[in-house]
Formats: C-alpha cells, structure tokens, sequence
C-alpha cells in the first residue's frame, strides 16, 4: 500500500508546489489539509479544490474559526499571554489547533507522516513537530524547505513547469502569517531592523502616523471572558472580529456574524450616547483602557480588564 503524507496546506504557492514535490521526492500519496482560523482570504471549497487540481488524493477543510477563538484566544487572553509584554501570540496559538486536525486527517486517510511548511530556521517547526508528537506519537514529520530544499525561487519554476493553478510571482516581499487573533508580517526589506515597515504592511491595524478616527467600545467580561460588546451579548469569534473591524475596517473578512455584531454594537452605542447625555456621569460604572491602533485590537483593548468575575471594560480603539 502506498504511503500517505498529510500537509498542512495554506492554498498559497508553496504548499500547492508542495504536493507535487513531496509526491515526487517521496513516493507518498499527498493529503491536503486546509484549516480555517480567521485568516481570511479565499473561500476553503475554492481552497480543497486547488488542492486536489494540484495533485493531492484528498483534500481535508475544516472551519475551525470558533474552536480557535473559544478553546485558543480566550485562555491566551485570560492569561494576558504576550511576547515580551507587547506582542500577541498569533502563530503560537493557532500551530496546536492546525495540528490537532492535521492529526484528525492522518488517522482518517491512513497517513503516515505529516507535513509542513515551515524553515528550519524558526521556531514554528517546533511547533508544528512538538504538537504532532504529543497527539501522535507514529506520525513522522517532514518540512518540504528544510528537508526537502524547496525555495521560493524553485516553487515559482515548478508551478510554472506543471502549469499549477496558482499564482506566481517574485514581486511580493513579504510573508504573512495570520488568523483572527494577528497578522505577522515578516521577511522582504524588513529583515534589516533600520527599515520601518511601509504604509501597505497594515491590515489589521493602521499606519499610526495617519491612525482612522478614534472609537470607543465598551466590552463585558465574565470570568475573563468578553461576552457582549456596547451591551450585545457576542461569541467569542463574533468579540474578536469586531474589535478587529473597530481597529481597521479593512480587517474585516465580512462574515455574517462580523457584520451582526458590528450593525447590533452600532446601534447599541447609538442609545448608549443618548441615555449617557441624559444621565450623570456619576452613574457610570466601568473600567477604562485605551487602545492604539498600533496594537491588534484583540489584546490591546481587553488586557487591562483580567480574569475577573464580571467586569465592564471601556476602551477606545484608535
């Protein structure tokens, strides 16, 4: 029986190049799995059919939106869990959920082995290699860059070669990691630390030199958890999108759930005003944070507030 090889696939250039590559320089049987984790983009069926038209036997999707948001942000929140007090944990995060339907996906099809895209330069191998061998400890682990020399520069004359249904180019400097809880942005002129990034590296926050025009939202907290935005009571994934929308509209992935917290927040602050105008300021009862849009909206408007019990968090997103 042939073996198989479960990859992590992105839908992006490398992982479509992957298939073929792995298939050739292995033997194996490639299965795509594509996981969801608010990182926006194209929509996941169009995703599992590229995979398939690139050559992988099975294709794998899975929306993990909720699951990530509920079961990954929300104790990474509680536990006000930043990098050097600042950065979110965005890659970190989203590896362990990526890995556990990674796994789900290698049992499923009978795979051996999983893959992934990632260097051997970085920490998101161990990540990646670490959390598969927690959940499976059969499954080898192969990365197509490291273990199998796959560059960029080989990627673009591959897909060219075999004619791939996938977009080429040299032009883009950057590589971009994200889900709904931040965007890394990496690589390109960015890795000599004298460049400051460039206005089009922004998307979920913006330029602070031309910052939009400042917002203020009120967040509801139970047991550290954010239940309701301007007093509409929101899922996890619905907080943490919206607060992404208030931070830059270009954020958002247009979702229905996104656009009905943002109308039902709209039309809460809207009453909110006019009752606070009617009232004294002596009857407000919140604590207050303010946010900079230089920061993901996620962490930034929220982390003051803490696990506590029931807390009303009033932040400006900038």
């Amino acid at each position: 029986m042939t073996e198989r090889v479960v990859l992590a696939y992105s839908g992006g250039l490398d992982t479509s190049v992957a298939i073929g590559w792995i298939a050739e320089a292995t033997g194996a049987e490639v299965v795509a799995v594509a996981v969801d984790v608010g990182q926006g983009g194209e929509d996941l069926e169009v995703i599992r059919q590229r995979a398939l038209d690139c050559g992988a036997v099975e294709a794998y999707v899975a929306d993990a939106r909720d699951e990530f948001a509920a079961e990954y942000c929300m104790p990474a929140l509680r536990a006000n869990g930043l990098y050097l007090d600042r950065y979110p944990l965005v890659s970190a995060i989203s590896r362990p959920v990526i890995v556990k339907h990674l796994v789900r996906a290698a049992r499923q099809f009978g795979a051996t082995t999983v893959a992934h895209g990632c260097t051997g330069k970085g920490n998101d191998q161990v990540r990646f290699e670490v959390a598969t061998t927690s959940l499976a400890p059969e499954l080898k682990s192969i990365a197509p860059v490291r273990d199998l020399a796959l560059t960029r520069e080989k990627a673009i004359e591959y897909a060219e070669k075999h004619s791939l249904p996938i977009a080429t180019t040299k032009h883009n400097p950057f590589s971009i990691d994200q889900n709904v809880w931040g965007r890394a942005v990496e690589t390109g002129f960015l890795e000599d630390i004298w460049n400051a990034p460039t206005k089009d590296v922004y998307n979920y926050t913006d330029d602070p030199t031309f910052p939009p025009v400042a917002d203020e939202v009120i967040v509801t907290f139970e047991q550290g958890i954010p239940v309701a935005l301007d007093g509409i009571a929101v899922t996890p994934l619905q907080a943490i999108q919206e607060m992404n929308r208030r931070a830059a509209p270009r954020a958002s992935d247009g979702s229905t759930s996104s656009r009905t917290a943002s109308s039902a927040s709209s039309r809460a602050r809207s009453t909110r005003r006019r009752a606070r105008s009617r009232s004294s300021p002596r009857t407000r009862s919140s604590r207050t944070s303010r946010s900079s849009a230089s920061r993901p909206a996620s962490s930034a408007a929220w982390s003051s507030a803490g696990p506590s019990s029931s807390t009303t968090a009033c932040g400006s997103a900038r």
